[in-house]
């Protein structure tokens, strides 16, 4: 258990440095005129993933559930995949990436790297971590209560956010 401890710590601490690129981005962002979206659902979102560490950390500690290999060697590596595609959003979108919703007026929608492919390919990581990385100690009802509420999140979330891309997009057309 100290190991899937040591991980969901190595997972917060990735979390904090997501938010100081966060930070920076949104910055740069507001220096260009972008205007924040969807506030309302921010804080709710920063405490269903924080929630989700806690929860990893809780169950399988509270349970003593004991690590399956042929299910945790396998989330694990669901899991790791999860953060390659994060941050290769978050290096594809450079400083228009946030954990807000914000957009540059006029700028052209990002059409490269994982965006070629998906149009949000983020909430891809997001869910496959939510789901993969509690599962690689067993702690089920965490990886079952995140997927259900992140999947009503997400509803809101993705609705903001294609909005907000449109209104950008649609401002930027001559």
């Amino acid at each position: 258990m100290i190991w899937y401890t040591v991980l969901v710590l190595a997972v917060g601490a990735e979390r904090v440095a997501e938010l100081v690129v966060a930070r920076r981005n949104m910055r740069w962002s507001l220096e260009r005129g972008a205007v924040e979206r969807g506030q309302g659902h921010y804080p709710p979102m920063v405490v269903l993933h924080t929630a989700l560490l806690l929860g990893c950390l809780a169950e399988v500690w509270l349970t003593g559930r004991s690590f399956v290999p042929a299910l945790g060697w396998t989330m694990l590596a669901v899991a790791v995949a999860a953060q390659g595609l994060r941050w290769w959003c978050i290096r594809t979108l450079g400083p228009r990436w946030n954990t807000r919703v914000l957009v540059v007026p006029g700028l052209p929608l990002v059409t490269g790297g994982p965006y070629r492919l998906l149009r949000h390919p983020n909430y891809v990581a997001v869910v496959a971590e939510g789901l993969a990385l509690p599962l690689v100690h067993g702690a089920w009802i965490t990886a079952l209560l995140f997927t259900v509420l992140n999947a009503a999140l997400l509803t809101v979330r993705i609705r903001c956010e294609n909005r907000a891309l449109e209104t950008a997009v649609a401002g930027a057309r001559p």
